[in-house]
């Protein structure tokens, strides 16, 4: 893989450190804003819904820029918002700096994902975006459980500076090792605006977002709540909210790694193993809660399944938006984070019913369960060679 791929990679680590961190800050900023765990959780979804739509809107902005450029402005208006959100003692500022994150990273991630697969031969579309989503799942395994400790020690808002200077280095190997200026044979030879945006009425394509939005959801569904799930079930001190972190963050990243090598050549055994290993994990979960062994490895496979199904579906996004050189990317980023959007609310929906703080597991469950009963009947469609997807 190209040096370039991984210099993104070290941005999207960045990024993924702050859309995932609020799972381990938000019991500290609900207190510091005098708010509940659940209306602190709709920073989680507001960051989401920056992401849908910033994801098109910003591409199809961006599309005539030159990539050097549009993805260094994007990464330092990351970093300045962070840097607000830090500072500001108003909960409905910090909500507009998240969204504002939410635009930059949008932005970036469109952007990236089809620098990526323009970086690497049309067949290894797969493992470029493992490469990039590493960026993600390392953060998950050392950014997010790095600013839990952080901020247990130095309060939510030390989490926050530490994002703001960490995209400082992800800048400066963006301005290093990505190429000025424009792709001239990709620039000439690729359709236009309006005729890329009508892929999204391709069938084939409007499924693998929906399927690729439902896993994302039970993902970050239970996710964003895992910190109660540690220290109200199973009864643990916070610090172990880290270890619970590190551990999913640890199973991503085999996740992802995994499904990149298979994604492009054998994405049919993918989805047919881990979609239904993956429902009954999180039932699973939920009944072993109590039980910090069951937990902590339940937490490790959930990762690794969740990773492993959704890139490959991200993938398969790539791929049906083939027609749509410069905006396939931002249709990947808003099927990941419709999902990340939705997943919050339902979890957070649940937590005053009987289920309490294990309620964000059972949707879960049940979020897989709609995405493969859509997907098995449609499997032969969604694993379709390539050669006939990129011909239709």
């Amino acid at each position: 893989m190209p040096l370039p791929l991984y210099l993104l990679a070290l941005a999207v680590f960045a990024m993924g450190t702050s859309e995932f961190m609020l799972a381990g800050l938000l019991p500290d900023i609900a207190s510091d804003f005098g708010v509940t765990v659940a209306t602190a959780g709709v920073l989680t979804s507001a960051f989401a819904i920056g992401m849908i739509v910033g994801a098109p809107l910003v591409a199809a902005l961006a599309r005539n820029w030159p990539r050097r450029p549009a993805l260094l402005a994007f990464v330092l208006v990351f970093a300045v918002a962070h840097a607000v959100g830090a500072l500001t003692t108003s909960f409905p500022i910090l909500f507009a700096t998240r969204v504002a994150a939410a635009l930059a990273n949008a932005g970036f991630l469109a952007v990236a994902l089809t620098a990526a697969a323009g970086l690497v031969s049309p067949d290894n579309k797969g493992r470029a975006l493992a490469v990039l989503l590493s960026g993600t799942t390392m953060a998950t395994i050392a950014g997010v459980p790095g600013g839990a400790v952080l901020g247990t020690a130095l309060g939510w808002r030390a989490t926050f500076w530490a994002v703001a200077v960490l995209c400082l280095p992800a800048a400066l190997g963006i301005l290093k090792g990505i190429p000025a200026g424009h792709d001239e044979d990709e620039a000439t030879g690729r359709p236009g605006l309006r005729a890329e945006l009508a892929q999204l009425a391709r069938p084939r394509l409007i499924l693998v977002m929906l399927l690729g939005a439902l896993v994302n959801a039970a993902t970050f569904g239970s996710l964003t709540f895992l910190a109660p799930v540690v220290t109200d079930s199973a009864g643990l001190d916070e610090l172990w909210i880290s270890v619970a972190l590190v551990l999913f963050g640890a199973g991503s990243f085999v996740g992802v790694t995994t499904a990149g090598r298979l994604s492009d050549r054998s994405p049919g055994p993918v989805i047919a193993v881990s979609g239904p290993l993956l429902l009954i994990g999180w039932p699973a979960l939920a009944v072993l809660a109590d039980e910090p062994v069951a937990l902590f490895l339940l937490v490790f496979v959930q990762g690794a399944l969740s990773f492993a199904l959704g890139s490959t579906l991200i993938t398969r996004v790539l791929y049906q938006a083939v027609g749509a050189p410069t905006m396939a990317g931002s249709y990947a980023t808003a099927a990941l984070n419709v999902g990340a959007a939705a997943g919050p609310v339902v979890g957070a929906a649940t937590l005053g019913t009987e289920a309490g703080v294990l309620g964000p597991l059972w949707a879960s469950g049940l979020l897989v369960a709609v995405a493969l009963l859509i997907a098995f009947p449609l499997h032969a469609v969604i694993t379709a060679s390539r050669s006939i997807e990129m011909l239709r």
